[in-house]
Order: structure tokens, then C-alpha cells, then sequence
């Protein structure tokens, strides 16, 4: 799911997410007495049929309803031969003196509702999280009337996509509570409220069009309320209110093939939401189960084939060494078809399932093999970080040029050796053909002028060992590298390996 790029596709809309909230206030406000007034209440609801106006109810929740503003800092790399391998590492030295970064300053939009009458706010990860290469500097909270509050960031999930913030001030503010989106019906009327490019409260009106509906861009929260109330970017974070004053969703992303509204958009639901939440606004880890598998949905060619019905189970196409999965005896070719008890759907993933228990639970799997129906109990590990989950998903295609991120490489190696390399993971040793129990760090690009390019080391092979040492950490090689300029010594011994090649010592000389 693209947060930032409208595509045809998914896209996120910075729209905002929420959960089924009622208003209460800690002012004085007509909000209190329609809610606990049911005469009142019947008069701005009509029991059956289109609601008469949305007026009233719009004006007892917008009040806790907040644009989201913030300000970052980005490094920008100014360097010509930005883009190309040891770009920002070889080039950034002019005359031996360090080039200090450039900089910017970069802005994102959003919404959130209030959630107590202190100041707690609710809104997406994606509205306050900094970019690459970003340092969030200031969050800033506009309220309806214009007043703005300085905010700072109480805990972030990024597997949600939820944040939550603080007002900085004594004051009491209006506020709004989670409901349950699990009585969510389609065809219910629902309202958003957010502040779609920039254009301050804006209150847009529909129904929903469909509960639990997967995106299919996977992910263990990948489960929304479709609506087609115009939610655009800007709205990410706000509040989807139904017609009792709860937020039934917190608006998140839309379809569009256009980049504005078209009908379909997508809201984390309550039910998912206000867990974690309470969490974020507590400062406590939010911890989920992991499985350590990769799975792909039941296609129909994939139903077909195995003779099972569609739009149920997933197949398992790899497991990772090590794993929950593989401690339990589970393994490619496997269809997993309930977890803990519950059916496996394209509404109701594995992912989805795992997601919501806890690290350790002891959980009942079903599976079919060759088609026998078979139960594994598996001992759930605890999921690492998106940020963890991504790179374990990268694939190291040997033949690529494409340059390795500036942050992730060393700087004394790459100066010294004219290398960058990277640990060994049991995905890059497949991607390598070598086995998963390989100890070494892979080379991800080499300097031409180097004496290792010279020497035709090159992307892909493999670095065992640096004097006589088995080096299984960037730090161990770099250990090397000052070590061997410590004994004044000239060039670093390294045993390499390539693909299909025995190891061979090479030494590389220092620069």
C-alpha cells in the first residue's frame, strides 16, 4: 500500500483512521444531552430511512475532530553522482573536508479525533511518521475554531498504520470514544470528518460498502471498512462516524485510479483499532505472534488444482529456518485452512489471525497435505518490526547494479576497501545458491577504482574471513581493517567465495 504516490491501485489517500467513537465533552455542549437524550437523539436519527439532515450530528462531533500538521527535516544529497554506487559515500569529501549535509524542511497533512478530555489524539502512523532520511521536528494540532496546540508523539504502530499524540496544554477538550464496528452493517449510513488537501473541517456523507474487505496488499492488518463516503488525501487519521456518533473506522487509504475520490474507501476498523491504542497511549511494546511463513491466497487455478473450494485456506511457500512454523513441522506445499479454531479466508487471513495473539501462545493449526487433513500445534515467536519484516523480504539479485542504501553501508570499509557488504541472511544465501548455515558478508557493490575492483571482486561474492579472522558482522570486518592500519600494514588478506567457485585469499590493499 502506497502511502505517499497516487497509483492505479490501493493507494493511500492520508486519510484517517478510527474505531467507533460517541462524543463527550468536557465542556458544556449539546453533544452530552443528544446522546443521553433519546427524544433528542430520535429527533437527529429517524428510526427508519435516510437521516433528514446530517446538521446535528455534524455539530456535536466535529468539535473533538483535529487537522494534523507536522514539520520534518530531510537531508537532501546534493551530490552529482547521486544514484550510482558509493555515490554518497566516496564523493561527499572535497580536499579531505567533510561536505556537511543540506537539508530541508518537508511537510506532511493529515486528520485525528480527540479521545480524552486531556488531550490524547488518534490518528495514522503514515500522517507523523518521518520519511526516509526525516527527523520529525514539530507536530502541530488545529482545532475547529483554529486554535492550535503544539503536540508531541505518544507511541507509533506501523503494522496498524496508528499514532498516537498528546496535546501540550491543561486545557480540557471535547472528545470522542471508540464504539463496536463489529455491529457495523453494509448499507449503514456513516459521516467523515477530516481535512482532505488541506481545506480545513470537511464533512463528507455515505454508506458502508462492505465490512472486513481484504485490499490484497497483505500485511496482518490488511482487513477495512469499505466506504463510499469522499474521503481524500488528507483525510488519513479522522474519524468515519455512524449515525449513533461513533467512529466506526479510522479513514486510511482509497482506490483510485485518478487520485481523488471515486467511491471506495477503506477505514481500519474499531474493533482493530482501540486495543491498540490503549496500548500506544499507555507506552507499552505492542507485541504480536509470528509464525515465521511466506503465503500466498488460495488463487482459483491454485483451488482447482488442489480440488478445494475457493476463498479458502492459504499455501505455505516458505518457511523460515528456526521458526515457530518450522519447530512445528510445517513446510511449503502446506494449506493452512484454520488457526486457533478459525477458518482461514481472504477477509480473515493468517496473517490477521497470528497477528491478534500473543508471543508463546500455544495455537492449533490445520492443515491439508497431499491431501490428507492434518492439526499442528505451533508455539508462537513474537513478530519482528515492519522495518525488520522488509528487509528479510528483500531479494539480492547478484546481477543487479542498483546501489545499496547509504545508511546500511560503513563507512571505513568502504573507504578503505571500496566495498560495501552486507550480513549473510538465509534469504540472500538462497538468492546466492549457497547454503543457509554460510558464514560471511556479502559483497553489494565494489568501487571500479579500488584495488578490489582491479582485482575483480564484485557484487555477490562472498567475504569469509579478513586475516586469518571469520568475519559474520560488518564490525568484525571493520575490526580488521583498523587493525591492520594500526600494525601499519598495507592491504587486508580476505578469503572470498563465488558462486560455484572454492574460496580463494585475496589481498586487497588499503586506500
Amino acid at each position: 500500500m502506497n502511502k505517499v504516490r497516487y497509483v492505479y491501485g490501493l493507494t493511500s489517500a492520508l486519510l484517517v483512521g478510527g474505531a467507533a467513537v460517541s462524543l463527550i465533552t468536557g465542556q458544556p455542549a449539546g453533544a452530552q444531552v443528544a446522546q443521553n437524550d433519546d427524544s433528542v437523539m430520535s429527533r437527529v436519527v429517524p428510526s427508519a430511512g435516510a437521516p433528514e439532515s446530517f446538521a446535528d450530528l455534524t455539530q456535536q462531533l466535529q468539535p473533538a475532530v483535529v487537522n494534523i500538521a507536522t514539520r520534518q527535516r530531510v537531508e537532501v544529497n546534493s551530490n552529482p553522482f547521486a544514484g550510482t554506487p558509493f555515490a554518497d559515500l566516496f564523493n561527499r569529501r572535497r580536499g579531505g573536508t567533510p561536505q556537511q549535509p543540506q537539508t530541508r524542511e518537508a511537510q506532511s497533512l493529515g486528520s485525528g479525533f480527540i479521545i480524552s478530555s486531556d488531550g490524547f489524539v488518534v490518528t495514522n502512523n503514515h500522517v507523523v511518521a518521518p520519511n526516509n532520511r526525516a527527523t520529525l521536528e514539530e507536530i502541530t494540532v488545529t482545532m475547529p475554531d483554529g486554535t492550535e496546540y503544539e503536540a508531541e508523539l505518544v507511541g507509533a504502530d506501523a503494522a496498524s498504520d496508528l499514532a498516537v499524540l498528546k496535546i501540550i496544554s491543561d486545557q480540557s477538550f471535547p472528545f470522542v470514544q471508540f464504539g463496536d464496528s463489529s455491529e457495523s452493517r453494509v448499507g449503514e449510513w456513516v459521516v467523515a470528518i477530516g481535512n482532505p488537501f488541506g481545506l480545513g473541517g470537511t464533512v463528507t456523507s455515505g454508506i458502508i460498502s462492505a465490512v472486513y474487505r481484504n485490499t490484497g496488499q497483505g500485511g496482518a492488518y490488511d482487513r477495512y471498512i469499505q466506504t463510499d463516503a469522499s474521503i481524500n488525501r488528507g483525510n488519513s487519521g479522522g474519524p468515519l462516524f455512524d449515525m449513533q456518533g461513533n467512529v466506526i473506522g479510522i479513514n486510511n487509504a482509497i482506490f483510485s485510479p485518478s487520485g481523488g475520490s471515486v467511491g471506495i474507501g477503506f477505514a481500519i476498523p474499531a474493533e482493530i483499532a482501540a486495543p491498540i491504542v490503549d496500548q500506544l497511549k499507555d507506552g507499552r511494546e505492542i507485541e504480536r505472534g509470528f509464525l515465521g511463513i511466506g503465503l500466498d491466497s488460495m488463487s482459483d487455478d491454485l483451488a482447482d488444482s488442489l480440488g478445494l473450494p475457493r476463498n479458502r485456506g492459504e499455501i505455505i511457500q516458505n518457511v523460515q529456518d528456526d521458526s515457530a512454523a518450522d519447530k512445528a513441522g510445517l513446510r511449503p506445499g502446506d494449506i493452512v485452512t484454520k488457526v486457533n479454531g478459525q477458518d482461514v479466508t481472504s477477509e480473515q487471513t493468517v496473517s490477521f489471525l497470528v497477528a491478534n495473539l500473543e508471543p508463546g501462545a500455544v495455537v492449533p493449526i490445520e492443515i491439508l497435505r497431499e491431501g490428507q487433513r492434518q492439526t499442528v500445534n505451533a508455539t508462537l515467536g513474537k513478530r519482528p518490526s515492519e522495518a525488520e519484516l522488509a528487509q528479510q523480504a528483500q531479494v539480492f539479485d547478484p546481477e543487479s547494479d542498483e546501489p545499496m542504501d547509504p545508511d546500511e553501508t560503513d563507512d571505513t570499509i568502504a573507504e578503505k576497501l571500496g566495498l560495501q557488504v552486507l550480513a549473510m541472511t538465509p534469504q540472500i544465501a538462497r538468492q546466492l545458491g549457497v547454503g543457509q548455515d554460510t558464514n560471511g558478508l556479502v559483497i553489494g557493490a565494489v568501487d571500479p577504482n579500488s584495488d578490489a575492483g582491479r582485482k575483480g571482486l564484485r557484487r555477490g561474492d562472498i567475504i569469509l574471513s579478513a586475516n586469518y579472522q571469520a568475519v559474520a558482522t560488518v564490525d568484525e570486518l571493520r575490526e580488521q581493517v583498523v587493525a591492520a592500519e594500526t600494525d601499519n600494514r598495507d592491504a587486508v588478506l580476505l578469503r572470498v567465495q563465488r558462486r560455484s567457485q572454492p574460496p580463494r585469499f585475496v589481498p586487497v590493499r588499503l586506500r
